[in-house]
């Protein structure tokens, strides 16, 4: 069972002002007054406490002396407070309730004594689970890729019609031309109606989980795929690089993955779209570098010959002063003694007594042979460093007709790159085609380093095929067209009782299109193309009350309550303020609506409820009588009491 409302409250911005306006569940209520008194304010502080996003309260008195809003729910042995301040300084909405689980005839209790603390997502729970909707369905909203909770708000699509829907011939449903609220509308309509199976919802929405989550594992295996460069992306690739000539023509015309790889790293590695070119290397920059080279072999190889023919001229100049000396000890050749069988105290010579004679002798002898021994080593050093200098001299002519001949190629280079810039468009090419494969490589290269991604596609399948399997009975599609049916029939019926156009013909409600539509021979005749604000009135209360009629015989989690802004508007001028007065004809037309209203109170009994706010102030049975609030200028009665206006101004 869902509720209906015991009581709108409004607390004043002094401290003690309260107001309060009771209505009856079970039967209609009418607030009439003239224009500007607040009756229209009644449904915008509904949609606030229901847990309304935004701020709908009009500017105005409301606004001005109102510093919260409250209303008093109720439904068998059950009654619920709930209570929402207005905004605050700069805030656009207060994002915090008060809600309070009362005993039935609980009255408002004063402001201070209220503790704002559930946050505005808890209390639309709270107000949907007090509503009877079961939170843990989900519903596929209508072109959009997600489901929908229904909740509290989406019920009230069906319960309110504000002052500028009541008679839209655009607009059938509260808010409904509010941007994605068509397609929300389209989605929680089947929920509402019964249509949907709790059970079989469950393995929908289960459904089009593992139905997503097979997208995204074929989307995470397809470049895995893909990476056989014999197809696809890396053969184009190939093909554009033996167009830019940085590959020979292929061979093989079905060449393996490895294979296409190497030969892809292989284009990479060209440094010009020549096909000619083996080496990986700039020419002009492997020439420079062995000039380089040359250069400092040729420096190396002049300092040698220099350190050699240094050396060849110590020896030279060694030899000569050496020689010198040898000639003068030559002369101990005269001497005619034995210097190791003489006596040593005669003189070699005349044979003189001379002490040590011999001991002089004798080293003079030694050097002698020394001087000998260094002679001949040297003489032997001499041929083998001239043979050195003649080997360095010839290495390093060789350097120097090797850095002429890499002269020449380096001007060969230079002309053949001078040639190669006046046709760019081929190098361009080549370039552009590198870099395009340069990018397939590096990105194959990071997805061989990514973890690989567990290939569940099978077990995903048959999961989908037995939830496809378990769903092939479901008849949501057949219940939803055959309710709807039943809900036309209605509709029609109602139709004809107001004396609508088009009511000799069956009258639909069409979920698609969110209107009613009339099924004329002729063709169909939606809401919008049958023109007079008396139709556009009457169907819109004819499928409101057709659609309640079925919340409330199929227990629906809907609220049962239908609140109407105005439907009298479409009989007065659009610049009427004045006293509401109509004419015979359009009392007749008015009274008519009021008479569909009371049939359905009546088949209902006393489980619907009807708050109708109204200009008109009618003498007659079905209106007067449901009259709860007269809100006139004449007396000074409003929304906002009187004394709050004076005390604010005193």
């Amino acid at each position: 069972m869902t509720f209906q409302i015991r009581a709108v409250t409004i607390y004043g911005k002094r401290a003690g002002q309260v107001r309060t306006v009771p209505f009856e569940p079970g039967t209609l209520n009418i607030v009439t007054g003239d224009s500007r008194r607040g009756k229209s304010a009644l449904l915008t502080i509904i949609d606030y406490c229901l847990g309304s996003s935004g701020y709908p309260v009009k500017a105005g008195k409301v606004r001005d002396y109102v510093s919260a809003y409250a209303l008093t729910l109720v439904k068998p042995e059950q009654q619920l407070f709930i209570a929402r301040r207005a905004p605050e300084g700069k805030s656009a909405v207060s994002t915090v309730l008060c809600i309070l689980p009362q005993a039935p005839g609980t009255p408002p209790p004063p402001l201070q004594e209220l503790m704002f603390a559930t946050p505005l997502d808890a209390a639309k729970d709270m107000l949907s689970d007090f509503c009877g909707i079961d939170r843990t369905v989900r519903v596929p909203a209508v072109g959009r890729a997600q489901t929908i909770a229904p909740s509290i708000r989406h019920a009230l699509f069906f319960c309110l019609q504000a002052q500028n829907e009541v008679a839209n011939p655009d607009l059938l449903f509260h808010s409904q031309g509010e941007e994605w609220r068509p397609n929300t509308i389209r989605g929680v309509i089947p929920y509402f109606l019964g249509a949907v199976d709790p059970e079989q919802a469950l393995r929908r929405n289960r459904l089009r989980l593992l139905r997503r989550d097979l997208a995204d594992l074929e989307a995470a295996l397809a470049p895995s795929q893909n990476l056989d460069p014999a197809t696809g992306q890396a053969r184009a690739l190939l093909t554009e690089a033996v167009e830019a000539h940085l590959l020979a023509p292929l061979t093989n015309p079905e060449p393996s993955a490895d294979e296409v790889l190497g030969l892809l790293r292989q284009a990479l590695s060209h440094t010009e779209p020549s096909p000619e070119q083996d080496s990986a290397e700039d020419p002009l920059s492997a020439l420079t570098t062995r000039r380089n080279e040359l250069r400092a072999l040729h420096g190396q190889t002049r300092v040698k010959i220099a350190d050699l023919k240094r050396q060849l001229a110590e020896n030279t100049d060694f030899t000569a002063q050496a020689t010198e000396q040898r000639a003068r000890l030559v002369s101990l050749g005269l001497l005619r003694r034995d210097p190791e069988t003489s006596r040593a105290t005669h003189c070699p010579v005349c044979q003189s007594t001379l002490a040590s004679a011999n001991d002089t002798v004798t080293a003079l002898t030694r050097d002698l042979a020394h001087l000998n021994g260094d002679l001949q080593v040297i003489g032997s050093d001499t041929p083998a460093i001239q043979r050195l200098i003649s080997q360095e001299e010839e290495r390093l002519q060789e350097l120097r007709s090797a850095l002429a001949r890499n002269q020449e190629e380096i001007n060969e280079v230079t002309a053949g790159l001078r040639a190669l810039q006046q046709e760019p468009d081929d190098a361009r090419r080549a370039a552009m085609v590198q870099g395009r494969i340069s990018l397939y490589l590096d990105t194959t290269a990071h997805r061989a380093v990514t973890p690989q991604v567990e290939d569940r596609r099978e077990e995903l399948r048959q999961q989908i095929a037995d939830l496809e399997e378990l769903l092939s009975d479901d008849t949501q599609g057949e219940r939803l067209a055959s309710y709807l049916s039943l809900i036309s029939q209605k509709i029609t019926s109602k139709a004809a009782a107001l004396s609508l156009e088009h009511s000799e013909n069956p009258i639909r409600l069409d979920v698609n299109r969110l209107t009613v539509i009339a099924d004329k021979a002729d063709g169909p005749l939606p809401l919008p193309e049958m023109g007079s604000g008396e139709n556009h009135l009457g169907y819109h209360v004819a499928a409101m009350l057709s659609l309640h009629e079925w919340y409330t015989e199929h227990r629906a989690p809907v609220p049962h309550l239908l609140v109407l802004d105005q439907p009298s508007q479409v009989f007065f001028p659009p610049d009427h303020t004045g006293e509401a007065i109509l004419g015979a004809n359009d009392r007749h037309k008015l009274l008519n609506i009021f008479q569909a209203i009371h049939q359905t109170l009546r088949l209902l009994e006393g489980q619907f409820q009807v708050i109708v706010m109204e200009h008109a102030d009618l003498d007659h049975p079905d209106f007067g009588p449901y009259v709860t609030q007269r809100w006139r200028y004449d007396t000074n009665q409003a929304l906002v009491p009187a004394d709050w206006i004076e005390e604010e101004a005193d």
